[in-house]
């Protein structure tokens, strides 16, 4: 293999390394964008709520 063979690999293994990263980090900011609440439509906005209903639950428990 020729010096430019060589350096056309290593272009292309670099932009292959390269995409796959950026893709990893879009997603992972994609899944932790769904973990802050954002007034209402989040995971973690749910999950607040649903404990809140829990909790009342209880102090309907307790009372009776």
């Amino acid at each position: 293999m020729s010096a430019v063979d060589w350096a056309a690999l290593a272009v292309s293994i670099t932009t292959l390394i390269s995409a796959m990263a950026i893709g990893v980090r879009h997603l992972v900011k994609h899944y932790l964008s769904e973990l802050r609440p954002n007034g209402g439509s989040s995971v973690k906005d749910q999950v607040n709520r649903l404990e809140q209903k829990v909790d009342r639950l209880y102090d309907i428990l307790i009372q009776k």
